[in-house]
This record gives C-alpha cells, sequence and structure tokens, in this order.
C-alpha cells in the first residue's frame, strides 16, 4: 500500500476514534434528553386529560373547554421542547430569541389569521352565540356548526357549509335567533280593498289560535300594517319556539290563505311574503 493511501486510512480511524469518544460523552445528555422527551410526552397527555375531566365535571362550556384544552397541550409541548433542547446543550435563549424573530416575521405575513385568531378567542370568551345557535351574519344565515380557532362553521337550512373568518364576524354584526329561545314570526298578507278588516284579523287570529306551535305567551298578533295604493298590507305576528319556527310560519301562511279562500276573502297573488 502506498504511503498516502495509509495516511487517508490513518485519518479516518483518528476521525471515527473521535467520533465514537465524543458520542460516549455526549450519550448521557442524549440519553437524559431522550428519557425526558418520552416522560413529557406521557405526562402531557395525562394532564390534558385530567384538565378536560375537571372542565366537564365544571361543566365548562364546550367550546371554551376545547379551546383551552388545545392552547394548554401546545404550550405544554413547546414547553417540552424547549428543555429537551437545553439538556440536548443547546443555550435556550438564544433559542428563545430565534424563535422570538421568527415569530415576529411569521406574525407580519399572517396578520389576517392573527386577526382571525383574535377574533376567535373573543367570540369563545364573550360568547355572542354558541354550537347549535340559528345566527345570521356577513349576509349568511345558519346554525353554528363548530367554532374553531380561525373560522366558524355554519349549516345552512339547504345543507351548505359557510364558513366565516372569526376577524370579521367577531367585528360584525350577529343577529342570534336563538339566545331568547322563542322568535317571532313577522308575515304578511296583502288584501283587496273589498275584504272587511275585522273580518280578516278574525280569521287570522282564529287560524293563530288554534295552531298547537303558536305560542299563548307572548300573545299573537295581527293588525293593518299599511294601505297602499292596491291592497291592505295585513301584519301577522305569530310567536313560537326556535325549533318549531319554521313549519309553524308555513302552516300559517297555508292555513290563512285556505281560510280565505273559504271566507271569500280575496289575496294580491304578488305580495305574500314570510320574514326569513
Amino acid at each position: 500500500m502506498e504511503k498516502k493511501e495509509l495516511q487517508y486510512i490513518h485519518s479516518f480511524e483518528e476521525y471515527v476514534n473521535e467520533f465514537i469518544n465524543a458520542l460516549i460523552a455526549y450519550s448521557p445528555k442524549l440519553i437524559s434528553a431522550i428519557f425526558i422527551l418520552i416522560i413529557g410526552l406521557y405526562g402531557i397527555r395525562l394532564i390534558n386529560r385530567m384538565v378536560k375531566k375537571i372542565m366537564l365535571k365544571n361543566e365548562f362550556d364546550p367550546t371554551l373547554s376545547r379551546f383551552l384544552a388545545s392552547s394548554l397541550l401546545w404550550a405544554l409541548r413547546l414547553l417540552l421542547f424547549i428543555t429537551v433542547i437545553s439538556r440536548l446543550g443547546i443555550e435556550s435563549s438564544s433559542f428563545v430569541a430565534i424563535l422570538g424573530a421568527a415569530g415576529l416575521a411569521v406574525g407580519l405575513s399572517l396578520q389576517g389569521s392573527l386577526s382571525n385568531f383574535a377574533g376567535g378567542v373573543l367570540i369563545i370568551l364573550f360568547k355572542p352565540f354558541r354550537v347549535g345557535d340559528s345566527i345570521e351574519a356577513q349576509g349568511v344565515a345558519g346554525t353554528v356548526n363548530e367554532i374553531q380557532i380561525f373560522t366558524t362553521k355554519l349549516l345552512t337550512s339547504n345543507n351548505q357549509t359557510i364558513f366565516i373568518p372569526n376577524g370579521i364576524l367577531s367585528n360584525g354584526i350577529i343577529i342570534n335567533y336563538s339566545l331568547q329561545g322563542v322568535r317571532r314570526a313577522d308575515l304578511v298578507f296583502s288584501l283587496s280593498y273589498d275584504t272587511n278588516i275585522k273580518t280578516a284579523k278574525d280569521i287570522v287570529m282564529k287560524v293563530m289560535t288554534n295552531h298547537p306551535k303558536v305560542l299563548k305567551n307572548p300573545l299573537p298578533a295581527v293588525s293593518v300594517k299599511n294601505l297602499t295604493d292596491t291592497s291592505i298590507v295585513l301584519a301577522i305576528q305569530p310567536w313560537a319556539k326556535n325549533a318549531d319556527f319554521s313549519s309553524m310560519s308555513s302552516d300559517i301562511l297555508e292555513q290563512c290563505k285556505d281560510a280565505f279562500d273559504k271566507a271569500g276573502v280575496s289575496i294580491q297573488p304578488y305580495t305574500i311574503e314570510a320574514s326569513k
């Protein structure tokens, strides 16, 4: 073998020996870091389960419980990560500085997402609506299916899923139809001027009084809303529980139409409508 090749072999053996020695010297830190990681992950899982059980026992709001549990989970994971890299010999102060700089850069590039996150926190804390509530916001209406960190998921009456960013949702007007437990329908009939107003009102009141889903308290009401050039506009206002609202509104319109037909009351065909 040539002298040069022998030198290469000798150098390689030195590198291998140095690597093995360094690995042996570093192995206690590596083993302890792996041990801390395993115990830490198990502990985080245990703490997360305990927190969920405590919140469930104390009847915390489900949305708030999920948010707090998720936030605690990621906070503990971050703390564990810093502990592990510190055990490996990496200065945690330097890492925190790097993480802060990276966080600032990411924050500047994700201002919209941070706004949505802040909006999600506000919604969870102040509870303008809950999961299962029927709301109207940003020009759409539906039932709240899920409140996520960045978006709120609505399910419309025709089974469409709508995602609204929490930032604009928390800063806009929200109509919560479920908050009070009952709703009033604002139904409208336009009748011919040949109609006797008292007779028409009596017919409507009878229909509402006999309907099982119309509440007796608050009392239903019927009144003249307007007198246009072509018709008498009658306002019909029955109350119902949220779950019965849609079916009750439809029934009242149908039954009033049938009752008007039997009584010979003429309806203007182009102005029958119901509120949303």
